[in-house]
């Protein structure tokens, strides 16, 4: 008579040892790592809108990589992915409080029309300036004028709820971060900020 091992999945394997059984499972250990801070964390998502239109996804590309507790990601989604187990998905709901901010009325400023790369000067073209520290900020052209264009320093996503789907892919220590590189400059990580449409020229 055939026996079907499969019935009886997980096998156990019975040993004698000393006089001792003891027995060894088969199953896989169970992975316990999650979610925490100084983790790097990567990251299958899709943004929508509330209404269900997609934003941005890394659906056909990798994974988003990030270091969790770092602010590389918006707060609201960064609570709620804390203590998620690799495999684990989650439906997440943000307001703009925790995503990218209310919208300012203040971040609207004319600049001189020549200081604008000329592909650039469509409505609804997006280009990424610098701060004072040197921190990359999108600007959207709201409207042109004869001499100046009006640029909107507000995030592209500012003002809106988004709707993230999200599925914790690995989960591993983040590397040590070196105080300086070669050129003396920090150490920048490899990893996308925030997951937010791409600023690009249109």
């Amino acid at each position: 008579m055939r026996i079907r091992l499969a019935a009886f999945l997980p096998i156990i394997v019975i040993f004698i040892a000393g006089g001792q059984v003891f027995a060894a499972s088969a199953e896989k250990p169970e992975d316990n790592r999650v979610v925490k801070d100084g983790m790097l964390v990567s990251l299958d998502y899709t943004v929508k809108t509330p209404d269900g239109k997609v934003l941005e996804t890394s659906k056909g590309s990798r994974p988003l990589q990030y270091i969790h507790g770092k602010k590389m990601m918006i707060p609201g989604l960064e609570k709620e992915l804390t203590g998620m187990k690799i495999g684990a998905e989650k439906h997440v709901t943000v307001k703009p409080e925790e995503g990218y901010g209310k919208l300012n009325p203040k971040a609207v400023q004319e600049i001189p029309k020549e200081k604008i790369p000329p592909n650039a000067l469509k409505i609804g073209a997006v280009l990424v300036g610098t701060d004072k520290n040197g921190s990359p900020i999108p600007m959207t052209v709201r409207e042109i004028k004869e001499k100046t264009v009006v640029m909107d320093l507000n995030h592209p996503l500012a003002g809106k709820t988004l709707v993230f789907d999200v599925k914790v892919v690995d989960i591993e220590p983040a590397p040590p971060a070196p105080t300086q590189n070669q050129a003396g400059a920090p150490a920048q990580p490899s990893a996308a900020p925030k997951p937010a449409a791409p600023a690009k020229t249109k």
